[in-house]
């Protein structure tokens, strides 16, 4: 029953010529959509000399004393560009390139600012910037060209670095060979044995520079002692500053109160004086007329001259309080010091003073005993009361010149030297009291700074220590440096009788170091930009590109021809077919029903006989169509196939897997079969794996990636084409197979009731009368 409609179908096949360029064309259809892609993508990378990508240098270069050579990056960019043909470089000025790139007449621009070189050379100087080169990119224009142009940008870059890298490493070898040279001659010579004696003599100086400040450290310590003793006599003087204070403020007490006893005494002086002068008035007059009075009434005048007599008496105590006042006057100009020239003659004058006050006081008691022995006379002896008379007034008269002799004698001698040495001793303990406070002051003051000078002389003391260290350190390498500098000259010099090990170990480094110096600078200087070489160990190598690219668009275009044969082919049988090939006629019995699948089942043709019999013609073109498009591949354009029979196979196992999926979907479920198998198709170009690794693809294609049939086709040509590691190629062909498994289940066992499904939807499809 299979074999009877596969060959009905052939022979309608080719029954006419359209038939037969149809035919032709659905095997040929499949096989150019791959060959154009596979060949549109041959060598994408290295057809890139196409794509323009400005280049504007602005660059003004660098040259410095440090290195004597002008420095242009810039420069050295454009001309290593000018040599590369990776990319379409214009060079043109910076606005152009701009707007180049916003116009999309270029990809992209590159852009070197003027500051560039400068920039790079800051990396000798504390102060290092980061070069930065401008990149404008479009990248609307295409999705792939920005990579690519990027990677130019990147070459670019990596040109800098290297060229870089090589100037300066050219520049030190090059100053490295000078050096060696000059090393080597006569000048040199002469300039090492200068250089030894001068640094002899630093030696020498850093080590008397260190006994120097030695000494000093010692000078300091005995500062430091004369510093202490001195705080201590200003701790001293500012003592005997206080007692003299104290001894100032008792002088200044003395001047006041010689001041008030002065003071005192002249009032006393005069209140005295006044009322003892008055007082001698009165008993002058009360003595004449108590004498007068004698023979009329002698017993009242008796009685009055005994009055008198008590008066004169009483009066002494004037005396008494005056020569007390100088007594204490006197005390007080004893507390003056004795260097003053006044002080004795002003004791003499109080002394003298007092003498007279005494004198007048004698006078004073004489007169009141005469007037008491008068008063007795008066009535005993009338006769001589007149010569009493005469010596009462008489020694009146005495008294009264002895207390105006007092009054004078102290208003003369005694007052105006106890003003003046009241005034001279005020004003002087008045500015010795302000010398001491000061005196005072400034040795309170002193004694800080001599506390803060002890403790700075012992830091400096310290510092001072610390530098004598120093300079004999220094001392000591200055001389290591001699030894080395000497021993490094007889070996370059090639004269030492085999010397020590160092000696030798030195000679070994200055040969290495002459065989560097003397080697090519342009050779290392490349080595040193570049110390590291990629070597590219291709595991499985491809050709190229296209190769690469070949297994993703031959499986896709595989599928494509199964969509397109189900497209273009019948995938259900007619009546009339299944009547002839069960030998009936032109017609099935009227009692086999509905036209559809399975209706002709009595009489031997099952579903089974109706599935792989359509089936037939549907492989056998898939497989021309897998054939068609592998042979053209490896024979047509050139797709690296190391093994060209495995590659083969892998189509013809690809035809028959897709075939028999989308002819299952669309013989199940008709127009929507078809839709279903493009979906998968769009599904399996973004999640197969054959452009971009599965790796990098979102997470729901990675989970999807082992149920689609594109990735195991695609692993298995791939290893067909470059080898495969252990049985890589035959599990990649088990799992493309099983693929059938699925497939075959939906169109053998779940066929009928998804006929009954199918039916109901075609029904109502068209129902609509529009699909």
């Amino acid at each position: 029953m299979i074999w009877g409609i596969f060959k009905r179908d052939m022979c309608h096949a080719t029954r006419n010529v359209i038939a037969v360029i149809v035919s032709m064309g659905l095997v040929v259809v499949p096989a150019l959509y791959a060959w154009f892609n596979i060949a549109a993508s041959w060598d994408p990378y290295g057809n890139t000399k196409a794509l323009k990508v400005a280049v504007a240098n602005n660059d003004k270069g660098y040259k410095s004393d440090l290195i004597p050579v002008r420095v242009n990056v810039g420069e050295t960019i454009i001309s290593t560009l000018h040599a590369n043909d990776q990319l379409d470089w214009q060079f043109v000025k910076s606005d152009k390139a701009i707007d180049g790139v916003k116009s999309g007449e270029y990809y992209a621009a590159i852009v070197i600012p003027k500051g560039f070189s400068a920039d790079m050379m800051t990396l000798f100087s504390p102060d290092i910037k980061h070069a930065q080169l401008k990149y404008y990119l479009n990248e609307k224009i295409n999705p792939i060209a920005p990579h690519i142009t990027d990677q130019g940008a990147t070459t670019v870059v990596n040109t800098i670095d290297k060229t870089f890298a090589k100037t300066i490493a050219q520049v030190g070898l090059d100053l490295a060979s000078s050096i060696l040279h000059y090393s080597q001659s006569p000048q040199m010579a002469e300039y090492m044995r200068n250089l030894n004696g001068n640094l002899t003599t630093m030696a020498d100086t850093l080590s008397g520079a260190s006994q120097q400040v030695t000494s000093y450290s010692q000078l300091l310590g005995s500062a430091n002692d004369i510093v202490d003793s001195t705080g201590k006599l200003l701790a001293s003087a500012t003592k005997a500053g206080k007692q003299a204070q104290n001894a100032l403020k008792q002088g200044k007490s003395g001047a006041t109160s010689l001041t008030s006893a002065g003071a005192n005494v002249t009032s006393s002086v005069n209140t005295a004086l006044d009322q003892v002068s008055g007082a001698f008035d009165q008993v002058a007059a009360k003595v004449n007329k108590a004498f007068d009075a004698i023979g009329k009434d002698s017993d009242t005048a008796a009685s009055q001259l005994a009055t008198l007599s008590e008066q004169i008496s009483s009066g002494e105590s004037l005396y008494d309080t005056y020569i007390t006042s100088l007594n204490h006057m006197r005390e007080s100009v004893e507390q003056l010091p004795d260097s003053d020239s006044a002080k004795q003659a002003l004791l003499e004058a109080i002394d003298r003073e007092i003498t007279l006050l005494e004198a007048a006081k004698g006078d004073s008691q004489k007169l009141a005993q005469q007037l008491k022995d008068a008063s007795t006379q008066v009535t005993q002896d009338t006769a001589a009361a007149e010569s009493s008379r005469k010596e009462i007034l008489n020694r009146i008269t005495s008294a009264k010149q002895s207390i105006s002799n007092v009054r004078d004698d102290y208003a003369t001698n005694v007052k105006p030297k106890i003003d003046a040495l009241a005034s001279t001793v005020s004003t002087l303990i008045s500015q010795t009291d302000s010398m001491i406070t000061q005196l005072s002051g400034t040795a309170d003051g002193l004694d800080d700074v001599t506390g803060d000078v002890g403790t700075n002389v012992t830091s400096i003391r310290s510092t001072l220590g610390a530098i004598a260290k120093k300079l004999d350190s220094s001392a000591a390498t200055v001389k290591e440096l001699i030894t080395k500098l000497e021993t490094g000259g007889n070996a370059g010099d090639g004269n030492s009788d085999g010397g020590d090990g160092d000696n030798d170990a030195d000679s070994g480094e200055s040969d290495e170091l002459r065989a560097l110096a003397t080697a090519n600078a342009s050779t290392l200087s490349t080595l040193i930009s570049a110390p590291v070489a990629l070597h590219r160990v291709s595991v499985y190598p491809i050709a190229n590109y296209g190769s690469a690219m070949a297994p993703f668009y031959t499986i896709l275009s595989i599928w494509v021809g199964a969509i397109i044969l189900c497209a273009m082919l019948k995938v259900t049988i007619s009546d009339r077919e299944k009547a002839h090939v069960l030998g009936l006629g032109d017609t099935l019995p009227r009692i086999a029903g509905p036209s559809g699948p399975g209706n002709a089942s009595r009489w031997g043709l099952r579903l089974d006989h109706e599935y792989f019999g359509r089936y037939a013609i549907f492989a056998l073109l898939a497989l021309l169509q897998g054939t068609l498009v592998c042979l053209g591949d490896t024979y047509f354009l050139g797709v690296q196939a190391n093994h060209a029979l495995q590659f083969l196979a892998v189509g013809w196992l690809a035809a028959l897997v897709f075939s028999n999926i989308v002819y299952t979907l669309t013989v199940s479920f008709g127009d929507i079969g078809k839709a279903v198998a493009v979906v998968l198709l769009v599904m399996q170009v973004a999640g197969s794996g054959g452009t971009f690794p599965i790796e990098t693809l979102p997470k729901f294609f990675q989970m999807l990636y082992p149920f689609l049939p594109f990735p195991h086709a695609i692993d298995a040509m791939h290893a067909a084409m470059a080898g495969s590691y252990g049985n890589e190629y035959l599990l990649d062909m088990v799992y493309l197979a099983l693929f059938l498994i699925p497939s075959l289940l939906l169109g053998l066992m779940l066929r009928k009731p998804v006929i009954r499904l199918n039916n109901w939807v075609s029904r109502n499809l068209e129902s609509t009368k529009v699909m």
